[in-house]
């Protein structure tokens, strides 16, 4: 298949509280200006994206960039990689198609794991660089609604409880409160109702099987290092070394949680009582009992997909990425 050299920017004019659409020309008239010339597509619903890179990768598109916030890159990257394989047959056939990202969403977190800055012009400097490195890709099962199963692969974090909680708390904020102002409130939100959950783990490490009980109000299944707009949650987390890293904030009430939560922006939780971590190459999570599933929802990069139980495993350096 011959190789289509034009990069396609895949853009969601709703990013950023609208402001990625409503700035588009400007946007625009400064990719052209630095990498030259382009096609775009706007999305128009939530999986857009997803289809149209699939279409772009499957059609030997070179490079496809999500304008965007993490949710888009997301599903950018699904689109790109299901045009190419599934599952662990991504260590066989990783997409020829590289992934590029113009960073206009409110959180951020997957740059922040790249070292890319969140203006325009150091993203564009990115791309224009040419320069790509392999970054390692989640494999996820989930539940979408009750006995609905769903796969999907993931590039930063997975999260259930207080991060899925603030993902549909924004979506049902009013359309007329800003991005950040929305997160915020959603956030005081979660933290006023998020449970404390004692979690089933199943894990595999170096070929070797644990299991474990866990209480948590918040658990993260990390391949980046940030989640919820900054917060550090990950330290250890690399995007490339094959693993996944584990996070788990317990806290006994909920006015802990809340006192704790700036040592998470800081990456200084991971030494309190409350908190518990661990690498896994693939893990199993599940609510044998306590809160029914709906209290303590999913959050997959950035976007409210679904309800446990959830299997997650990573594939090592299977996406490629203009950074």
């Amino acid at each position: 298949m011959p190789t289509v050299v034009r990069p396609l920017l895949i853009v969601n004019p709703r990013a950023a509280g609208r402001r990625t659409g409503s700035d588009w020309a400007q946007t625009a008239a400064a990719v052209d200006r630095v990498i030259g010339p382009f096609d775009a597509e706007f999305t128009e619903h939530r999986g857009h994206a997803e289809d149209l890179a699939c279409a772009a990768s499957a059609a030997g598109r070179e490079l496809v960039v999500a304008v965007g916030g993490d949710g888009t890159l997301s599903e950018v990257v699904n689109g790109v990689l299901s045009a190419s394989g599934a599952g662990s047959q991504l260590d066989m056939h990783p997409p020829e198609t590289a992934v590029g990202l113009i960073a206009q969403g409110t959180g951020g977190d997957f740059r922040r794991s790249l070292a890319i800055g969140r203006t325009l012009d150091q993203c564009l400097e990115r791309l224009a660089s040419g320069r790509e490195r392999r970054v390692d890709v989640g494999t996820l099962e989930y539940l979408a609604a009750p006995d609905v199963p769903r796969r999907r692969y993931f590039l930063n974090i997975v999260s259930a409880g207080m991060g899925g909680l603030v993902d549909r708390y924004v979506v049902a904020s009013p359309p007329w409160v800003g991005g950040r102002i929305a997160y915020y409130a959603a956030t005081l939100r979660a933290l006023a109702t998020v449970p404390l959950a004692r979690l089933h783990c199943r894990i595999v490490l170096d070929g070797v099987t644990s299991e474990r009980e866990i209480d948590s109000r918040v658990i993260a299944v990390c391949n980046g290092a940030y989640f919820g707009s900054g917060m550090h949650v990950a330290p250890d987390a690399q995007v490339d070394d094959g693993r996944l890293e584990v996070v788990s904030i317990g806290t006994r009430t909920r006015f802990e949680l809340v006192a704790k939560s700036p040592t998470v922006y800081r990456g200084a939780h991971l030494s309190i009582k409350a908190v518990q971590h661990f690498s896994c190459e693939s893990i199993e999570l599940s609510l044998p009992a306590g809160p029914a599933a709906e209290r303590f929802p999913l959050d997959v990069d950035g976007d409210p997909l679904g309800y446990l139980p959830l299997r997650a495993g990573v594939v090592r350096q299977a996406l490629r990425v203009r950074a």
